[in-house]
């Protein structure tokens, strides 16, 4: 019944997902950090601009996102990210996609933990002579993460399943395996199937230790 699986690239496509998923998700955490801390901070026009970039692009579809790095940056303005070859710029431009739209999740799921700390912890701080920044890094931010496991671990499983649409631009990921399996097999049930096993052995495992992190985590007040 699994024999047509041979002639695929299975573990491959799926490696490739993974690798979508991991740099994806280091560059939403440091972006979407920074987003955190501009939303929080005391200077208006940062406020303003943290604001606007997490409204506008969480209300724009992933697709149109993951095409614009190909098509705008890539095709019309020449931004290949410092690589020469068709696969690793597609590559680059769908986790430069992923990090952008991420990102503003990941401010939403950070700011929800900045709100669960004690407003007196920031003003002792700031009492005790710290800076705004060193306030965020060394008081609230550090409450904060503990506090987003469990929203940031969503955030992470929602980016692992985003990983798809990189085959828009022909990132050989498990979708574009997928549809050249379908396209060439008469197995749309099995292949379906054996997709989204793939895609629930990657998340499941992932929600599990995320939750259980969160649980160790927690922060007891």
């Amino acid at each position: 019944m699994f024999d047509f699986l041979e002639k695929y690239d299975l573990l491959g496509a799926f490696w490739t997902t993974v690798q979508l998923a991991a740099f994806s998700a280091v560059g939403s955490l440091v972006w979407g950090t920074l987003l955190a801390a501009m939303r929080v901070g005391p200077v208006p026009l940062m406020r303003g601009f943290g604001t606007a970039y997490v409204n506008i692009v969480r209300n724009i579809p992933l697709t149109v996102i993951i095409l614009f790095t190909s098509l705008g940056l890539s095709q019309t303005l020449g931004i290949n990210l410092g690589a020469d070859d068709f696969e690793t710029i597609n590559f680059r431009l769908a986790v430069l996609g992923l990090i952008l739209y991420t990102s503003a999740f990941v401010c939403e799921a950070l700011r929800s933990g900045i709100n669960t700390v004690p407003v007196g912890q920031a003003e002792a701080a700031r009492a005790l002579g710290l800076s705004f920044s060193q306030v965020l890094g060394q008081v609230v931010l550090p409450q904060a993460f503990r506090s987003s496991v469990g929203p940031l671990a969503n955030v992470l499983i929602a980016l692992i399943k985003n990983t798809t649409v990189a085959a828009a631009i022909g990132v050989a990921e498990a979708a574009l395996l997928m549809k050249e399996m379908i396209e060439n097999e008469a197995q749309l049930l099995l292949i379906s199937a054996v997709i989204a096993v793939g895609f629930v052995i990657l998340t499941l495992p992932t929600g599990l230790f995320f939750g259980w992190v969160g649980k160790k985590v927690a922060v007891k007040r």
